[in-house]
């Protein structure tokens, strides 16, 4: 596999996946995204100028255009990142997650279709339409139980109905077209280039800016926590073996409240960039609640570790250090983001 479109590249997992594929597997990668206020072409600047990868700034919703692409671009495969996924987002405007999440997937599995009909039998097999999707379409589980890939779909939030719709769709047309769909499910994921409206980077730079850092509720709230490289490596290997019409769970066996989450890199910070009016903890401020916030989400990968042979190489305390390094070091990357795009407010509420 050689030519490949990863849509949404300029966000914080699809530039992952962009870097990773140029320096370590040497394929030519086309980058499929509109640039909403969360992608980022700066995070794409270790590989901007590489002859293995171009840039192509356009709307997934735009059939014409994405067809165009896949004329012109003629990929082996497709690793379909794009997507609106805060769901505080989603909450305050959740028109923009059906239209980009739910439209937008349906115009790339047809435009994918439609030129995958075009390929010679041998082409046509090897093809694959891998859609990156997440663990919160379970909806919550309970303080054991754990995420399979036959849970039955319970979202609970505008943006995980979304990313559910979507991956009805995508088994549709590998149940209607035969079109050969990769499907799989993540748990929470972090590292560098994470855009700062999210716990951790917002963690981060709330400490290091002296501001509040806020946490819903009491912290309770239980997430899987995956290294973005480790995500990055279990993508490839699903694109690589795993078998068309599949869903395969990713996750890292990291399980930590967000109050948890929060202290630990407080202490780190304490550590790396002492402040002398105190621990950074002092700035943790307890807001209300999100509306319908799962408790809790655990990934079982049982299926992905056994039969394609991935494992996480991160585990959180290793992980979350290489992050909060990465943030005090590339200021350069953050600050802009913090001063053009999001300052820090709190988004998703009701009312």
């Amino acid at each position: 596999m050689k030519r490949v479109i990863v849509t949404g590249g300029a966000g914080f997992i699809g530039s992952a996946v962009i870097r990773h594929l140029i320096w370590y597997h040497d394929w030519t990668v086309l980058n499929i995204d509109k640039l909403t206020y969360a992608g980022n072409l700066s995070s794409l600047k270790e590989i901007e100028f590489s002859p293995n990868y171009t840039f192509l700034q356009v709307d997934i919703e735009n059939r014409a255009e994405i067809r165009q692409a896949f004329e012109q671009f003629r990929p082996e495969a497709i690793i379909h990142l794009a997507a609106q996924t805060h769901v505080d987002r989603s909450i305050d405007d959740p028109g923009e997650f059906i239209q980009t999440n739910i439209v937008g997937t349906y115009n790339l599995l047809e435009s994918a279709r439609e030129f995958w009909q075009t390929l010679d039998s041998d082409s046509q097999e090897k093809f694959r339409f891998h859609h990156v999707s997440t663990d919160e379409v379970y909806g919550a589980t309970d303080s054991n139980g754990m995420f399979t890939e036959t849970t039955p779909y319970d979202p609970r939030s505008p943006y995980s109905a979304s990313k559910a719709a979507s991956d009805h769709l995508v088994k549709a047309w590998f149940r209607t077209y035969r079109l050969p769909v990769l499907i799989t499910n993540c748990s929470n994921n972090y590292g560098p280039y994470h855009f700062p409206e999210k716990l951790i980077p917002l963690t981060i730079i709330n400490a290091i800016d002296h501001a509040p850092i806020p946490v819903y509720g009491r912290g309770e709230n239980v997430r899987d926590w995956l290294y973005v490289e480790d995500h990055v490596r279990a993508l490839v290997t699903v694109l690589l073996h795993g078998k068309p019409g599949e869903s395969y769970n990713i996750g890292g066996h990291n399980e930590r409240r967000n109050i948890d989450v929060v202290r630990t890199i407080c202490s780190i910070l304490d550590e790396q960039r002492p402040w002398p009016e105190g621990p950074y903890s002092n700035l943790i401020t307890f807001v209300t609640d999100r509306p319908g916030h799962d408790l809790r989400y655990a990934i079982d990968a049982t299926k992905l570790e056994k039969e394609l042979g991935w494992y996480a190489e991160e585990n959180f305390e290793s992980g979350i250090r290489k992050t909060v390094q990465w943030y005090l070091q590339n200021e350069w990357w953050w600050r802009p983001i913090r001063e053009k795009k999001y300052t820090g407010e709190r988004l998703g509420k009701i009312g």
